[in-house]
C-alpha cells in the first residue's frame, strides 16, 4: 500500500513536472516567435532607412549639381555652342532619369511652395510670375530648389479683391 501511495505521488509529481515543462516550452516558443517578429521588423526598418539614406544622398548630390547646370546654361546663352548644347541636354536627361523636374514658373500664378519672390513689379495683374531669375527643381512634389522669380503686384491705385499681403524677399536673394 505504501508503494501504491508512493507511486501515485510520483505520478502526480511527474504530471506536475510535465505540466511545468510544457508551460515553459510554450513560454519559450512564444518568446522565440516574438523575437523573430522583432527581428523581421528590424530588417524591414533597416531596409527602409537604407532607401531613405540613398534618396537623401541623391538629393544632396543633385542639389550640388544644379548650380553647375545653371552655369552651363548661362554659358550656352552667350556662346551658342552645339557641343555645349549636347552636354546640357545630356545633363538634363540624366537629372530627368532620376525623377528631377523643372518647376514651371513664367506666366504661372505665384505659389510660395514652389517659387521664391526676389522682386516685385507693379502691373495690372496680381501674383503673376513675369520673369524667372533662377530655375527651380523638384522630385515628385518635394522641392529641391525653389524657382527664384519676379512677381507682379497691382499698382497702388487699383483695388485688389484680396487683402494686401506683405511679400518678404527670401534669404537667398
Amino acid at each position: 500500500m505504501t508503494k501504491i501511495k508512493k507511486s501515485e505521488t510520483n505520478k502526480k509529481t511527474d504530471q506536475k513536472s510535465v505540466q511545468l515543462i510544457v508551460a515553459k516550452n510554450q513560454e519559450l516558443e512564444s518568446m522565440l516567435k516574438r523575437t523573430l517578429a522583432d527581428y523581421q521588423n528590424l530588417e524591414r526598418r533597416i531596409e527602409e532607412e537604407r532607401k531613405q539614406l540613398a534618396k537623401l544622398s541623391a538629393l544632396l548630390l543633385i542639389e550640388k549639381l544644379l548650380p553647375i547646370l545653371d552655369n552651363l546654361e548661362n554659358a550656352q546663352a552667350h556662346l551658342s555652342d552645339e557641343g555645349l548644347a549636347m552636354v546640357i541636354k545630356q545633363f538634363r536627361d540624366t537629372l530627368s532619369s532620376e525623377g528631377v523636374e523643372e518647376i514651371s514658373a513664367e506666366g504661372q500664378e505665384f505659389n510660395p511652395n514652389f517659387h521664391d519672390a526676389v522682386e516685385i513689379q507693379r502691373a495690372d495683374s496680381d501674383n503673376k510670375i513675369v520673369k524667372v531669375v533662377t530655375k527651380g527643381y523638384k522630385i515628385e512634389d518635394k522641392v529641391i530648389r525653389p524657382a527664384k522669380v519676379v512677381v507682379t503686384k497691382k499698382s497702388a491705385g487699383q483695388k485688389s479683391d484680396q487683402p494686401e499681403e506683405v511679400n518678404e524677399v527670401s534669404e537667398y536673394a
